[in-house]
C-alpha cells in the first residue's frame, strides 16, 4: 500500500514521473502541473489499489479552489500520475470519497 509519506518523500526528492499524454488530458482539463503536486504533497489517499499492475496505485483527493483527485502509482523509488481530474458531482457523493451507488463495504 502507498502511504501519504510515501507520496511526501517522493515528491520532496522529484521522483514523479508524469507521461506525455497524462500532461495533455490535464491540460484539456485545465489542470496545472503545480496543482498536481499541491494534491499529492498536501492530499489525503481516499482509495488504495493494491492490486494494481505494474505498481500499487491510490487516488488522493485535495480541495484546492476546486477538488481535484489524483490517481498515482508507486514504485520504491518513483511516483507515476497516471491521471488527474476534477470528480463529477454526479458520479462522486458529497464527500467525493465514493462514488454514487457503490458498495462501501
Amino acid at each position: 500500500m502507498i502511504s501519504e509519506e510515501n507520496i511526501r518523500k517522493l515528491c520532496a526528492r522529484g521522483a514523479v514521473r508524469i507521461t506525455v499524454h497524462t500532461i495533455k488530458r490535464c491540460e484539456e482539463r485545465c489542470i496545472t502541473l503545480k496543482q498536481i503536486n499541491r494534491t499529492l504533497v498536501q492530499g489525503s489517499i481516499i482509495k488504495q489499489y493494491p492490486d494494481d499492475k505494474p505498481y500499487p496505485s491510490c487516488l488522493v483527493l485535495h480541495n484546492l479552489a476546486m477538488p481535484l483527485h489524483v490517481v498515482v502509482s508507486a514504485s520504491e523509488s518513483e511516483l507515476h500520475v497516471i491521471t488527474a481530474y476534477y470528480p463529477d458531482p454526479e458520479i462522486w457523493e458529497s464527500d467525493l470519497k465514493d462514488k454514487r451507488g457503490a458498495s462501501n463495504a
